[in-house]
């Protein structure tokens, strides 16, 4: 039988630790937030994480979340995981009706284009990444047969840092 009620705290305990990282992130104008203790999760305690802003495909509402991050070739590199899930998260699936996102990593913000690299590219592009966050090779194990997607990010541009509300 499953615990339902130790899902749902560990859940709650996840959301609480995404939202207070995202509001430290925002209200510092990236001086805070950038590098983060993982260590509750992954061998890697400190991780490099960017705030990706995407715009919803229905509302047309700005949305910016906190991602774990790589540099490589040249490129900025998140992980679609969704914590393994069977459906690919929300900013993916807006990402896929912009040509351009904006990201901030520190105190930099950015416009870029972004690609989703196939194939060879792809497997060191994802070996990569798991080699800075071990969990996304379980989290493709467990989501339900979906190729989780890689993204590539390349800045064209600066733009001004997010802000809260902003």
């Amino acid at each position: 039988m499953t615990d339902y009620k130790g899902a749902d705290e560990i859940i709650a305990r996840t959301r609480a630790f995404f939202e207070g990282h995202l509001k430290q992130y925002l209200s510092s104008g990236g001086a805070q937030g950038h590098i983060i203790d993982f260590s509750h999760v992954s061998k890697r305690n400190m991780l490099p994480t960017l705030l990706l802003q995407t715009t919803g495909r229905k509302s047309g509402r700005r949305s910016v979340l906190p991602l774990i991050y790589g540099v490589y070739a040249g490129e900025w590199v998140i992980i679609a995981s969704k914590g393994g899930s069977p459906e690919h998260p929300a900013w993916y699936l807006n990402m896929l009706d912009q040509k351009e996102v904006q990201f901030q990593v520190g105190t930099q913000a950015f416009r870029a284009t972004w690609r989703s690299p196939e194939g060879t590219e792809r497997k060191q592009v994802w070996d990569y990444m798991a080699t800075l966050y071990p969990p996304y090779n379980d989290y493709q194990t467990g989501a339900a047969g979906r190729i989780i997607p890689v993204v590539m990010m390349k800045p064209t541009g600066e733009v001004p840092v997010f802000r809260e509300g902003a």
